[in-house]
């Protein structure tokens, strides 16, 4: 199991379509084979910053979905709205006695 971490800063005057853009991108990941659970979380503090935070059943399921028509119809919404290129990371889950790694991608 893994669990995907993209952050994303908007233009705060912009919230209002960020938000149903993360949901409709939500919603098409949730039928999709090895979607397990995901959040979409806004700052309080900073009203730029969202953070998603999916988990999948392996890092194949993800990169499916990541390289999907129905991500990237939605995702090219979503780039006009950013400040700044989003951040995406995959962590997989600590075992003892495992080396764990971490995978960062800067779009």
């Amino acid at each position: 199991m893994i669990r995907v971490i993209i952050e994303r800063r908007c233009h705060p005057e912009r919230c209002a379509e960020m938000e149903q853009l993360l949901m409709g991108l939500r919603t098409q990941a949730t039928q999709k084979h090895g979607y397990i659970s995901g959040e979409t979380l806004h700052s309080i503090d900073d009203p730029s910053l969202w953070l998603v935070i999916s988990t999948w059943v392996d890092i194949d399921s993800w990169k499916e979905w990541e390289r999907s028509t129905e991500r990237d119809e939605i995702s090219l919404k979503v780039e006009p709205l950013l400040t700044s290129p989003e951040k995406v990371t995959v962590f997989c889950f600590a075992r003892r006695g495992v080396t764990i790694s971490a995978h960062t991608i800067d779009k």
